[in-house]
Formats: C-alpha cells, sequence, structure tokens
C-alpha cells in the first residue's frame, strides 16, 4: 500500500467562523465551493441525497441577510446527515429505495444545529439499515476509503466519514450502536465521537437497536466536536434512554488501562501491531499514566451482541418490511434480519443475565483507571475481501467496538499516524458512562491540541496565583508533542531562548528516545531551549509524569539567570543506566536534531523508491 493517500480536510469549524468573521469568506463561498466538490467526484458512495446548489445558495443567503449572525455559534457550517436521520422534506431511505420516506419533522439534534445557523447540505450514505461495520452492504456504490488501495470505507455511518475526510464537510452526524461511528472514521483518518447513550436526543432516528443506538459525531478535530456537541447535547423528555451530562474534566491526573498486547487480536497484520505497541509506548510523553487491564469481561460482552438476542431488537423496526419486501433487502442484511426470529423470550432474559454480570465485573475495574485504550480497529480489508467473505470481515471490524453501548460506555476514535504500509492507525479512547469530557482530553492530547481545563483548586477566587519558570529542552517545546502537558496546566511561553555554554545534549534510548540536558565542565554547548511559566501547584503534576532518565534540577541559561528545568537523571549522568546514550549536541537543540533525523529519512524512502 502506498502512504501518499489520507484525508484531504478541509478548513474546520473554527476556522470557518473565523474566515467570516475576517471577511475572507461567506457562507455562500463555502456552500458554493461544497456543490462543486461533490459534482466533480460524481456518485463516489458518500452521499445518497444533496441539497441542490441553488437551495443551498438561498440557505446561505437568508443568513447572511439575518441581523443575529454574530451570536449563532455555527453561522454558516456546512454539514451532513447520515440518511438514517429524519431530516424534515428530505427522504429518508436507510439506503433501501423500497423503504424511504419523506419526514414532515426534523430530528432534534438535527433542528439544534440549523438553529445554530448550520447548514444543512445533504444525506449521507450507510450499510442498509444500518446493519454492519464495513459499508459494502448498499444497492448504490460502495464507497472506498480516503487511503486508497480499494479499501472498505467502514460502516455503517460510511458517507459520514468520508464527507469529512474528503473535506467536504467539516462534520457529519452519524450513529454508532456497534462501532458505525468509530469503525469508518479509523479507515478515513478522522476522529469519531460516541457519546455516552441519551446525551444526544435519539428521536427522529430510525432504530436499528433502540436500546444500544446512539448518535455521534465526526470531525478532524476534538475542538469542533465539543463545539458541536454542546449545541446537540441535550436532555429530551421524548426520549425514554435521555440524560443528563456529566462532570467536566477538572484536569486531575489521568490513568489509562491498556490490556496487555498477548490479549489484543490483529488478526494476523504484524503492521497494525507494530503500529498500535509504538503507539502505545508515547502514552507517558501525553502526560498518561498507564496500568494494566483485563480485556476479557470487554470482549464477552461485545459476542453478545451479534451472537445474542440484541439481533432480533432489529426486528422490531424492520420485521414487517422483511415479511412484505424481503427482496428489496440487501441479501446478507436480509440473512441477518431472518437470523433475529430465531431467538425466544428466554434467550433474551438470559443474555440479559450475562450482560449484567459483565458490567459489574467491568464496573470494578474503572476503579483502577480512567480511561482504556485499545486498537480501534485490528486489521484493514478491501472491498473484494469482504463481498467474499462479508459475516467474517465484519466481526473482525467491531473485535473492540461491539460491547461499548451494551457496556453502557463512552468512546473516541483518534487517528495516530500509519502503519508502515501506509494505513490508517487508530486508537480508540473508552470510559465509563458520562466521562466524556475526560475521552475527549485525552483524545485532544494525543492530537496535540490544546484544551481549556478548569483552573487548579489552589488558585482561590480573588487569589494571586504563584508562578514557576521551568527549562524545557525536548519533547516539551512548542509544537512538539508533550508540549500539551505545559498548555493544559496552564503554561505560558516566556522566551526562546539558549543555555550556557556548559552543557551537552543526549538522546536516551534508541526506539523512541529521550533527550536530556547534562551539564559539563568541559567542552560544552549552547543548547536551545525554552522557558515557561507554569502555576507552581503544577509542578508537582510535571514531576509524576516526568520520564524515569530526567529529572529536575536548575539549568544556567545565556543570560545567567539559573532557572528550574529538566535534566538528566543521575543514573545517566554517572553511566549507571541501561540505556543507550548518544551526544547530540553538535545540532545545537533537539528540534534541529530531529529536523536532520527526519530529513535523512525521507532522502532514504526516496532512495528505496527509485530502486
Amino acid at each position: 500500500m502506498t502512504s501518499d493517500l489520507g484525508p484531504a480536510l478541509g478548513p474546520t469549524v473554527t476556522e470557518m467562523l473565523a474566515s467570516y468573521r475576517n471577511g475572507t469568506s461567506t457562507p455562500t463561498a463555502t456552500v458554493e465551493a461544497f456543490s462543486t466538490a461533490v459534482a466533480a467526484r460524481g456518485d463516489d458512495g458518500t452521499w445518497i441525497t444533496v441539497v441542490g446548489r441553488s437551495e443551498l445558495l438561498a440557505a446561505a443567503a437568508a443568513l447572511e441577510a439575518r441581523p443575529d449572525t454574530v451570536s449563532l455559534p455555527l453561522y454558516g457550517i456546512p454539514f451532513g446527515v447520515k440518511d438514517s436521520i429524519d431530516v424534515a422534506g428530505y427522504p429518508t431511505t436507510l439506503a433501501c429505495p423500497d423503504y424511504a420516506y419523506t419526514s414532515d419533522s426534523t430530528a432534534p439534534a438535527v433542528q439544534a444545529l440549523v438553529d445554530a445557523g448550520a447548514i444543512f447540505v445533504g444525506k449521507t450514505s450507510l450499510d442498509q439499515f444500518a446493519t454492519g461495520l464495513n459499508g459494502t452492504r448498499t444497492p448504490h456504490a460502495i464507497p472506498r476509503s480516503v487511503y486508497g488501495n480499494d479499501m472498505i470505507s467502514g460502516g455503517s455511518s460510511s458517507g459520514s466519514a468520508l464527507a469529512v475526510a474528503l473535506g467536504q464537510v467539516p462534520f457529519c452526524v452519524a450513529t454508532d450502536t456497534a462501532g458505525s461511528g468509530r469503525v469508518p472514521a479509523a479507515l478515513n483518518g478522522i476522529v469519531g465521537y460516541k457519546p455516552s447513550r441519551g446525551l444526544i436526543s435519539t428521536v427522529g432516528l430510525v432504530p436499528a437497536c433502540k436500546s444500544l443506538d446512539c448518535i455521534t459525531l465526526m470531525a478532524s478535530t476534538v475542538e469542533d466536536l465539543e463545539l458541536v456537541f454542546d449545541i446537540m447535547c441535550a436532555e429530551d423528555p421524548a426520549d425514554g434512554w435521555s440524560r443528563p451530562r456529566g462532570e467536566e474534566y477538572d484536569g486531575r491526573d489521568i490513568t489509562v488501562g491498556l490490556p496487555d498486547l498477548q490479549q489484543l487480536d490483529f488478526f494476523g497484520d504484524a503492521a497494525m501491531f507494530d503500529a498500535h505497541s509504538v503507539a502505545r509506548l508515547s502514552l507517558p510523553d501525553h502526560g498518561l499514566r498507564t496500568t494494566t487491564v483485563d480485556l476479557t469481561p470487554f470482549l464477552d460482552a461485545g459476542s453478545l451482541l451479534y451472537q445474542g438476542p440484541w439481533v432480533a431488537e432489529r426486528l422490531v423496526e424492520f420485521d414487517e418490511f422483511l415479511s412484505e419486501k424481503p427482496d428489496s433487502i440487501v441479501p446478507v442484511v436480509r440473512e441477518i434480519f431472518l437470523g433475529g426470529r430465531n431467538y425466544t423470550a428466554v434467550d433474551a432474559f438470559r443474555a440479559l443475565q450475562t450482560l449484567q454480570d459483565l458490567r459489574a465485573r467491568v464496573s470494578r475495574l474503572w476503579t483502577s483507571m480512567d480511561v482504556m485504550i485499545v486498537p480501534t480497529i485490528g486489521t484493514t480489508f478491501t472491498v473484494p475481501e469482504v463481498l467474499a467473505d462479508p459475516v467474517a470481515c465484519n466481526t473482525k471490524l467491531g473485535h473492540y467496538t461491539h460491547f461499548g453501548n451494551l457496556l453502557d460506555l463512552t468512546a473516541v476514535a483518534v487517528p495516530v499516524g500509519l502503519t508502515q504500509d501506509g494505513r490508517p492507525v487508530s486508537l480508540m479512547v473508552i470510559g465509563p458512562a458520562l466521562a466524556d469530557d475526560t475521552i475527549l482530553a485525552v483524545a485532544a492530547r494525543l492530537l496535540g491540541e490544546r484544551r481549556a481545563v478548569p483552573p487548579h483548586p489552589a488558585a482561590a477566587e480573588g487569589s494571586t496565583l504563584e508562578t514557576i519558570d521551568i527549562v524545557v529542552a525536548g519533547h516539551h517545546l512548542s509544537g512538539e508533542r508533550a508540549n500539551p502537558q505545559l498548555l493544559e496546566l496552564g503554561g505560558a511561553l516566556v522566551e526562546a531562548t539558549s543555555t550556557a555554554p556548559t552543557y551537552t545534549l543526549l538522546r536516551i534510548g534508541t526506539t523512541d528516545p529521550t533527550p536530556g540536558l547534562l551539564r559539563v565542565p568541559l567542552g560544552g554547548s549552547a543548547i536551545d531551549v525554552e522557558r515557561w511559566r507554569l502555576p507552581a501547584a503544577s509542578l508537582a503534576v510535571l514531576a509524576g509524569r516526568m520520564p524515569a532518565v530526567l529529572a529536575l534540577g536548575r539549568v544556567l541559561l545565556a543570560d545567567g539567570s539559573d532557572v528550574l528545568g529538566y535534566v538528566c537523571d543521575a543514573t545517566v549522568q554517572t553511566g549507571a543506566h541501561r540505556h543507550t546514550v548518544d551526544d547530540i549536541s553538535e545540532f545545537g537543540g533537539w528540534r534541529a536534531y530531529s529536523r536532520a533525523i527526519n530529513s535523512a529519512h525521507d532522502t532514504s524512502i526516496a532512495a528505496q523508491e527509485i530502486s
């Protein structure tokens, strides 16, 4: 597989809003660009119904004429809706033309977006009747992942993921019963967020399994997800599963549960195993503590979804249609529906009792961790592979997602890079019900996004916040992977500077090296560093997150000041350590070293391709 494909993301929600405010763009220009982009691709399986250009232009003009545009939080933002959710005046088809109907009302969750100034642009494709995780179960054009090579798009929210990954819209509304909002996000390199059940009203959603269904969101950033979610999240007395949202993340340390690698299944995909292993190693750099957790009760719950009576719940909505028009249903979906008729009430109660026992086991695990991280998907498939073995491939795609709603969990799929052969890698951050703000905080860290957290309790109202300066020389530098730790703790950059010419910069370790400053009596160099100012109370948090090979000590700067900073631990200084250590002082700083290494790596890859 090649690595030159992937998401072609357009402007985010926040970027669009900024362009409207500064006059560099307008909603009219945005919908024009959308219509042009969709027309250029033709029928690629992304959309089932697209709002016409003239209608979109009229909607944009009406928005621009309103006097209250400044107060609209989603002014002029285009978005798509999965074609299992009602929008007044547009057909809801569930990818089955004979089932289609046109609703005279809009789902409350979608209406909230329209009321906030967003522009509905069309209905996105899905596996028929939202039954599947692969995107191939449709009478329409089969969509493909943006990573090419005939890779599936994932499903059932296939079109929603593609619309975002292609840059046609900054966010889409989707659904997730067994992974439908997370699997396609993973296969297209974007973020897929499944809130806790009941936080977004499911009124106006044609149910797949009503007791498990969630309306979900897809976007390219956590910032966008949160902005949109805040608008959609509301208790709805017409929704029997509706409930209020949980508490905000308060900035405390987060412990991540990680199953033993031997408990994870990548279905023979060695490249995906390697990429996931590397991604796990980076978690401490994002300020996350880790602990081991048993994945068994989660997987046992997931096996109940398609091997238990929840398949029969789909017939609450579709049994009559199945009897009247069986030939209108895609064969593999029809067989799944027919299988639901084999379950009895005894089977249902037996499964419910088993599930309750598993929920109790899982609830005890949350006492030792705040979130759990697993792969979103263990492997990928091509369209021909899925068509040749549709049920087995689908089951593998849902290995890590099937248990989510059965166990009443919240989860978000986060893109974290590529395998060596150029396929997307995604981590899934999972939390207990109503821990939505915590999983989104972790997702933001993994993506390097700055995310505001409540002030530390020590900063009482009206008090003067005590601060402390700290010098950083490696992963905590601006734009580097651990910099979000400083930002989340309320840090602010004071200056970019350098040390006195009495230091060496060491690279400690080889696979995932840590940079470290070491003061030397002779032959030292001036090393590029940054000086950051933090609330003094955050120092303990940083110390708790520090790699074992580093310590806090005094760093002498070029201006003669003596400031607290990250330095090499005593074991490195004395040589009593087990890591490979190399002097990289000649580069003058960690950034220059990284650029040189990356440049050499790129040249090596180019040479391999030429040869």
